[in-house]
């Protein structure tokens, strides 16, 4: 006797589909006159806040502003110069010791402006929990490293060696109860980018 179960896989393996070519991914692809300008209102509409500077110095003065990183008490920083540092960070860390970290900052590889994702990896963040568990989060990115759409990003990617990277758009949301949307649902309840004119580098 077969289960529901097994007559829906029997028939789904008997359905015959006409082959299909893959698509052409050549094409004109969405490009904005201004990517900087473009990032920013979209990283607004995700919930997030776009910051542009043109140096650490600068960030730093921000912050220092933000209610969120000067009421903090714990707060970890992977940018040199920038911010304060409470917590030690490194591979060896349990993350579970982070589940009370409020602030933290850390550097930012590149972004997109079609959606305001921007990539990060685990090359500098180090234990990668850090930007999903504290309860708000700051990236520095280079102003200068913004693409226009995913089709650029995606050729940006290299996966050469086992390694961790993300896209991340915004504080952690969520519409799935009555259609409210709720920021800080399940992770960071605020992301910061500082589209920073000068070069920074990731503490080790």
């Amino acid at each position: 006797m077969t289960s529901s179960r097994d007559d829906i896989l029997a028939a789904i393996r008997q359905a015959a589909l006409e082959p299909a070519p893959d698509p052409d991914l050549t094409g004109d692809w969405t490009t904005y006159p201004n990517p900087r300008e473009q990032f920013a209102e979209m990283l607004c509409a995700v919930g997030g806040r776009c910051e542009p500077v043109a140096s650490t110095a600068d960030i730093t003065r921000i912050l220092n502003e933000l209610p969120a990183y000067a009421e903090a008490k714990r707060v970890c920083s992977l940018v040199d110069g920038v911010g304060r540092n409470d917590v030690s960070l490194g591979p060896e860390v349990d993350p579970h010791g982070l589940h009370d970290l409020d602030f933290a900052i850390a550097p930012a590889e590149f972004a997109v402006a079609e959606n305001a994702a921007v990539w990060v990896t685990d090359e500098v963040v180090q234990p990668r929990a850090v930007l999903f568990i504290a309860q708000h989060v700051a990236l520095v990115l280079p102003a200068d490293q913004i693409v226009h759409n995913m089709h650029q990003a995606y050729q940006r990617l290299s996966f050469s060696k086992a390694g961790f990277g993300c896209f991340i758009s915004g504080p952690s949301k969520t519409a799935d109860i009555e259609q409210s949307l709720v920021i800080g649902a399940q992770g960071p309840r605020s992301l910061t980018v500082f589209l920073l004119e000068e070069q920074t580098d990731g503490k080790d």
